[in-house]
């Protein structure tokens, strides 16, 4: 059985984006109030760890200094510089009060996660505030401010790991890939909807890394409406293989939700049953797995995926039916999806065979 950890407490959505964001604090506390209905933190193989702030030196080992000190005089409320040279202004990146503290802790958190398997404390641990993957070195991207995950990554390579990430959001991960894309220690692993229909426009199979970073950067971009099936048959044929070949000490795995047919920013066809699929995936396949959220942008999918995302990694099992605490905000009142997405047959075909020219390319480019 699998030593659990989440990393969380109020304080992760106590600040944040502004009010009408996409990116809304209550995504965070509405999955706590779910996990704590189900009890899932009693199991004995579970616990709860508090996230801390983590130090300029350690933002500093992915972000470059000007831009970390932009990010905090913007969070004390300065106003009196050219901020939309970082990426920031009206839109996906607004300004706000305290923005430095709320988004740089997200960061500690994916710390906290890192040491704790570093330290032998924990087989998998989840920082569900994170997963912000647009992040770039010197500036804010698709609602994402400090990139989480690219410094755990740096935590766990400086302790000599190999580390592969796995990405299942459905944007591409393009701040974690350009932070590593020269690095033979990092393997990344995006599946996305293509760029040629969604945000941020990259992510193509072609894009394989460079230098001795050549072959560790994979990108699987899907089509819009592919649903479960396709996605895990995708999944299957180029995960095991490049895994078994790579030999990573820690998997690190970004767990965006916004893959679901019902997400209002994209145009994917997952179900809470596909994500649960490609939940048990990840854990059978991973020797140490740090899980970091991610996107998703329907109020009721979120929580309900990333229960299901800690039973799978705590080997818990949580009824399909809505703990009272919390049934009565979900309609109907269930842990995974009633419904299905309206995909035709003809449509289903047309996809699934797009997808297998795009697997076979794949595997051409990288001889696997």
């Amino acid at each position: 059985m699998s030593r659990a950890v989440f990393i969380g407490d109020e304080s992760l959505w106590a600040g944040g984006h502004p009010p009408g964001h996409p990116l809304r604090p209550e995504r965070l506390r509405d999955t706590w109030e779910m996990l704590h209905a189900y009890r899932a933190f009693d199991a004995p193989n579970t616990r709860i760890v508090s996230p801390r702030p983590p130090t300029e030196a350690e933002l500093l080992t992915f972000h470059t200094r000007e831009y970390v000190d932009a990010v905090r005089r913007l969070g004390q409320g300065e106003r009196s510089f050219n901020y939309s040279r970082y990426g920031f202004g009206p839109g996906d990146n607004p300004v706000f009060n305290g923005m430095y503290d709320s988004e740089a802790l997200k960061v500690g958190a994916a710390l906290v996660a890192a040491e704790l398997l570093l330290d032998n404390e924990a087989d998998v641990t989840f920082s569900f505030a994170g997963g912000l993957h647009h992040a770039g070195r010197n500036f804010a991207s698709g609602f994402c401010i400090f990139g989480d995950g690219a410094v755990a990554i740096h935590r766990m390579l400086a302790a000599g790991w190999r580390v592969a990430y796995i990405d299942i959001d459905a944007h591409h991960g393009d701040g974690v890939q350009a932070a590593f894309y020269d690095d033979d220690r990092v393997l990344t692993i995006s599946f996305h909807e293509s760029g040629y229909y969604l945000f941020p426009g990259t992510g193509f199979t072609q894009d394989l890394g460079e230098g001795i970073g050549r072959g560790y950067s994979v990108n699987i971009p899907l089509l819009p409406y592919t649903d479960d099936d396709i996605f895990l048959w995708a999944f299957d044929q180029v995960v095991p293989p490049l895994l078994e070949r790579f030999a990573p000490d820690v998997i690190v795995a970004q767990l965006g939700v916004d893959a679901h047919w019902r997400d209002p920013l994209t145009h994917l066809a997952l179900t809470t049953h596909g994500f649960e699929s490609l939940f048990q995936r990840i854990h059978r396949l991973s020797p140490r797995w740090l899980a970091v959220g991610g996107g998703g942008y329907h109020h009721t999918v979120v929580p309900r995926a990333w229960t299901l995302a800690w039973g799978v990694m705590s080997d818990q099992t949580f009824s399909n039916l809505l703990p009272e605490a919390v049934a009565a905000n979900y309609t109907p009142p269930f842990l995974h999806d009633e419904g299905q997405p309206p995909i035709g047959a003809d449509q289903r075909q047309q996809i699934r065979q797009g997808t297998e020219k795009i697997v076979e390319e794949l595997k051409q480019l990288l001889q696997f």
